[in-house]
C-alpha cells in the first residue's frame, strides 16, 4: 500500500460538479493506492502514519492539530513506467480487492478521532487543493 500525503490548506474532491469530500483549512490530502499483497497490516500502518506523522506546520500531526484528512483512492500510484510509453497498471489491485481496503483505511483513521472526507471509488473525480509548503511525502507499508 502506498499513500502520497500532501499538507494542504484546503482540498476538495468533486464528482460531476458536486463536492463529495473536503478538508477545510489545515489538513492532509491522502492519495491511497493498493497492490495485490495488501491486507490488514498495511491498512493499520498507513492509517497510523496519516494520523501520527508530524508533517503539519509546527511539527504537529493531524491528531495533534485536530486537522481533517481527505482520502482519495489512487490506483495510478502503482503505475509502472519503466518500459515503453504506456504505464502498466498490473501492480495495482483490482477494484474488488482495493475498494474494501481503502474503506478500511478511512475507518481506521476515523477510529482515531479524525474527521475524514472521501472521494468515490472508481468515479472520475476532480481533486483540488492548496498545497501548503509545498509539502508532499510518500508513505509505503
Amino acid at each position: 500500500m502506498r499513500a502520497v500525503l500532501q499538507r494542504v490548506d484546503g482540498a476538495q474532491v468533486e464528482i460531476e460538479g458536486e463536492v463529495v469530500g473536503a478538508v477545510e483549512g489545515e489538513g492532509i490530502l491522502a492519495l491511497v493506492g493498493v497492490t495485490h499483497e495488501d491486507g490488514p497490516e498495511q491498512v493499520a500502518t498507513i492509517a497510523r502514519k496519516i494520523c501520527e506523522l508530524r508533517i503539519l506546520d509546527g511539527e504537529r500531526s493531524v491528531r495533534d492539530a485536530g486537522a481533517q484528512v481527505l482520502v482519495v483512492s489512487q490506483f495510478t500510484l502503482y503505475g509502472d513506467t519503466r518500459k515503453g510509453r504506456r504505464p502498466s497498471w498490473s501492480g495495482a489491485a483490482p477494484g474488488p480487492v482495493a475498494e474494501p481496503l481503502v474503506e478500511q483505511v478511512v475507518e481506521a483513521i476515523r477510529e482515531r478521532g479524525v474527521t475524514v472526507g472521501t472521494g468515490r471509488f472508481g468515479a472520475m473525480m476532480r481533486v483540488g487543493l492548496t498545497n501548503d509548503g509545498p509539502f508532499t511525502v510518500l508513505v509505503e507499508a
